[in-house]
């Protein structure tokens, strides 16, 4: 038996594709807009690869932290232009926000875009002073839950200065995707898939977790949301009347319950 069903998600949204066209349309704009007010700093290269690339946003003011978004789309697809546009809650909160994009499978390995993410925020944490924000939907879920580890490739000084990780309908157990058709460009195999589930792994040591998942989600995400939530230990929501594509629309909302969960209370 194969699992790609359970792990199927725009086959169960109505009208899939409209969220697709606002993600661009949405991020461009935003991105454009930031870009020409002197308040972004695009394309900064971090490693050689071409996908080694951020983009940092900035609030109006000094910002007070670094929130930090890691995008999904199974570690096969998407980038950091495609949601731009999730920077604008936290810069409103006075946060600065940096997006980045990583290599993407098969050309790498999810333990080498475990360890490309890793360099990406240290490089964008010698930016901006303060406390960091993790957040990542999806694979990105997966992403920044792996920088709780002690094997994630963060370097000492940027580790003691996450304050919280937020995985948003995180994939935090890896295994059921050697029984995917996408198992083909990912190449998991049984060891790499333990070394890289973090709900497999012992909790991240003096950081908050939040993790949050919509409560319209397929039931395997709605599966690992919870176990990774009862492995760490950790606080978790579960957004009612949310799907797998809407769920990130809280970091556009600057007074959303999904802002307050990372930054805390507005001031």
């Amino acid at each position: 038996m194969t699992l790609d069903d359970a792990y199927a998600n725009a086959a169960y949204i109505p009208d899939a594709d409209r969220f697709l066209t606002y993600w661009d349309e949405t991020a461009r704009s935003y991105r454009d807009a930031e870009h020409t007010l002197g308040r972004a700093q695009l394309n900064q290269p971090y490693g050689a690869h071409p996908n080694q690339v951020f983009d940092l946003f900035f609030p109006a003011g000094r910002p007070v932290g670094l929130m930090i978004f890691v995008h999904g789309g199974y570690w096969l697809r998407f980038g950091r232009r495609d949601f731009s546009h999730l920077a604008q809650g936290a810069c409103a909160r006075d946060w600065a926000a940096a997006l980045p994009s990583y290599p993407l499978a098969p050309d790498a390995s999810i333990p080498q875009i475990t360890q490309s993410v890793s360099l990406a925020i240290d490089q964008i944490a010698r930016r901006i002073p303060g406390s960091i924000v993790l957040a990542g939907h999806s694979a990105g879920g997966h992403l920044v839950a792996r920088m709780g580890q002690g094997d994630s490739g963060l370097s000492c000084e940027t580790r003691t200065r996450i304050q919280t990780i937020v995985p948003i309908s995180p994939v935090a157990d890896l295994r059921p995707l050697m029984q995917t058709e996408m198992n083909g460009p990912l190449g998991l195999t049984e060891d790499i898939a333990k070394a890289e589930s973090p709900a497999l792994h012992r909790a991240p040591q003096g950081v908050h977790t939040h993790v949050w998942v919509g409560g319209d989600e397929r039931p395997a995400f709605l599966e690992q949301a919870q176990l990774l939530a009862k492995n760490w230990q950790s606080e978790l929501t579960i957004e009612p009347g949310k799907h797998h594509f809407d769920i990130i629309a809280g970091l556009e909302d600057p007074e959303s319950d999904l802002l307050e969960a990372m930054l805390g209370p507005a001031s």
